[in-house]
């Protein structure tokens, strides 16, 4: 079975959430499929999520589905949303606080096909060609393309069915961009949308 990059250590996720999102771009998010084959792409964009300070996070209101990020930084939190979609985040805080940081964009690097395949025809172009940023240009693209679903839920950010690897990062600081949230209404004016300016493949 092919092996998957090492992974990031979990004390990685255990700091401030801005601080674990901005770090997190140029990393490698890789998911490992029932069949074995291993797909993923390197993180470009992605959005901190805070505790009961930010009015735009799940933890704003500890409740069951949110009660996650407040457990050990770390592990995947996969929610359903607007009844069809799914978002997997990285849990990520400081001890005794709480938090998340959404994946929002992913450049493509292995089994692009098989993302493809998963995507549907939103991921062909009209002469049948893969359209490479149309696979994981938003966090309901990344889930569909690489099959994570609340299955995954929970599960270890260090594990073999999902993982996180360091990648090329860091990404140096001139080529990142700190923005306002997208698709939100409470918080969103906070800068926490963490991107890297010059990717083809951010959701917006």
């Amino acid at each position: 079975m092919e092996r998957l990059p090492a992974a990031l250590p979990q004390s990685f996720y255990g700091r401030q959430v801005a601080e674990v999102a901005r770090d997190l771009l140029g990393c490698d998010l890789w998911r490992r499929l029932p069949s074995g084959v291993i797909c993923g792409g390197r993180i470009v964009e992605c959005e901190a999520y805070g505790g009961s300070d930010d009015p735009g996070s799940h933890a704003f209101r500890r409740t069951p589905r949110s009660e996650i990020m407040y457990g050990p930084p770390g592990f995947a939190y996969v929610y359903f949303t607007y009844g069809m979609h799914y978002c997997a985040n990285a849990v990520s805080h400081v001890k005794g606080t709480a938090g998340a940081v959404l994946i929002r964009a992913l450049e493509p690097l292995a089994d692009l096909d098989g993302m493809a395949s998963r995507r549907g025809k939103a991921a062909i172009d009209p002469h049948g060609e893969i359209r490479p940023r149309a696979l994981c240009s938003g966090p309901a693209k990344i889930t569909q393309a690489l099959a994570i679903d609340r299955g995954l839920n929970g599960t270890p950010l260090t594990g073999s069915e999902l993982r996180i690897s360091p990648g090329t990062g860091p990404v140096p600081d001139p080529e990142v961009k700190i923005t306002t949230r997208i698709g939100v209404n409470s918080g969103a004016e906070l800068l926490a949308r963490f991107i890297v300016e010059r990717s083809n493949f951010l959701s917006r």
